[in-house]
């Protein structure tokens, strides 16, 4: 078909997008089965894992790229030493929604912070122009003294979360200032993994994802209902400063693959690790047998 023939037919953008809506919620109701299909499973393997030593730091030393790019090497000491446990959920469900998510490591004794348990939530929201994504709020770290991996960034995220909860959102507080400041002379490339913490997102509150998801739904049933729908051409995207304050932009990207990929499958993550570490082994034991009958 040619170019002029294909510009002449008619475009219903607004039934594709419909459509792909439709593709979605069969995705998220795909995501409902699975969480409640496999829960019961995945709590059998964790008290078998439970048994394992240094199962979960050899999951992580195998992880995806999309997270060892971020672990630094006193990130992964961390994570060898002292991490016990990792755990995830879809806290929304079986009523929220299902992408809404929450990761919980929980570490032993270790030289850089006091905290036992580091837990990590992400809200699924909606925004009035449109928008819909993970947000979340800051979680602090108690670290010892002089062993703060992240420089402060978490600390100064944490504060200025903080200010605008209390009221001062949108203004130029001596955190943000801070902040910023910091953030001119740091490479967000090499910050410590523990920057993931103080991801936010945009600030969308849970009634204003209410809203927009209802006004949304509404529009696309009388879409599909054949009646003529108005767009709101007021709702412009929103010029949220908060990702200027960002001290880990793809927190959100890591999470999911957490979520969706390191925790499922961390059996096949371990394994591999045990495959690889018992090749190593065994090329050192030729190499020894090598250099011994060299010597003989």
């Amino acid at each position: 078909m040619s170019a002029e023939n294909v510009d002449k037919l008619p475009v219903h953008y607004e039934q594709l997008e419909d459509l792909q809506e439709d593709l979605e919620q069969v995705e998220l109701e795909l995501t409902r089965i699975r969480d409640e299909k496999t829960r019961d499973l995945l709590a059998e393997r964790e008290k078998i894992v439970e048994q394992i030593p240094n199962f979960w730091p050899l999951v992580f030393e195998h992880a995806p790229p999309e997270i060892d790019e971020y672990i630094q090497p006193t990130d992964a000491t961390i994570i060898v030493t002292a991490l016990k446990k990792l755990s995830v959920a879809r806290f929304e469900l079986p009523n929220g929604h299902p992408r809404s998510i929450s990761i919980k490591f929980e570490f032993g004794d270790n030289e850089y912070f006091e905290d036992t348990t580091l837990e990590k939530k992400f809200w699924w929201r909606t925004a009035k122009d449109g928008w819909a994504g993970l947000v979340s709020e800051p979680v602090p770290i108690k670290w010892k003294p002089g062993k703060d991996l992240t420089d402060g960034l978490l600390d100064l995220a944490k504060q200025i979360f903080d200010d605008e909860k209390a009221g001062n959102m949108g203004k130029d507080t001596p955190a943000k200032k801070a902040l910023v400041a910091k953030l001119e002379n740091t490479s967000l490339d090499n910050v410590s993994f523990f920057n993931f913490f103080g991801f936010r997102g945009r600030y969308i509150s849970e009634e204003e994802s209410r809203v927009a998801t209802k006004a949304e739904e509404e529009r696309r049933q009388a879409r599909k209902a054949g009646k003529q729908v108005d767009e709101d051409e007021d709702e412009e995207e929103d010029d949220d400063d908060d990702f200027e304050f960002e001290v880990f932009p793809n927190a959100d990207e890591v999470a999911v693959t957490i979520v969706e990929d390191l925790y499922p499958d961390a059996i096949q993550y371990f394994l591999d690790g045990e495959n690889l570490a018992a090749m190593s082994d065994a090329d050192f034991e030729d190499e020894e047998e090598e250099d011994g009958m060299k010597m003989d």
